[in-house]
């Protein structure tokens, strides 16, 4: 039986940390599907709308050969609901998030990857803007 992995990210200003953890969640499984925030949910959580809308991070991640599926996730809150709707086994989030899963061990693998060291979005913004 396939094994699907279901991620979740805002994916703003793709880098390589983002291509590194898409990566490692593929390998996981045999299929994988990836919720991108929601320019909306990415205001709400961050306090600051993306660089790149919803439209165009879709069509980012939905052009990496390792991606089976993209969507939009709209509320934190329904994770356990996209979870059950793409019939996933495995939760694969950063450990940034760690422990902040735990709750949906009852239906699927919850996994927390290290992030890629010395990476982040918010910084390379920052340098971006600072340059600009």
């Amino acid at each position: 039986m396939p094994r699907t992995v279901i991620t979740f990210g805002t994916f703003d200003v793709f880098h390589v940390g983002h291509l590194r953890v898409i990566e490692r969640a593929a390998a996981l499984g045999d299929r994988l599907v990836v919720g991108v925030s929601a320019d909306a949910l990415n205001l709400r959580k961050k306090g600051r709308e993306p660089v790149f809308n919803q439209r165009e991070r879709l069509e980012i991640v939905a052009a990496l050969r390792m991606v089976d599926e993209v969507f939009v996730e709209e509320s934190l809150e329904l994770k356990r609901e996209y979870i059950e709707r793409y019939d996933a086994n495995v939760l694969v989030m950063g450990d940034d998030w760690r422990g902040r899963f735990d709750e949906f061990a009852d239906i699927c693998e919850v996994v927390y990857l290290p992030r890629t060291p010395a990476i982040s979005t918010t910084a390379l913004i920052e340098k971006i803007s600072s340059t600009g």
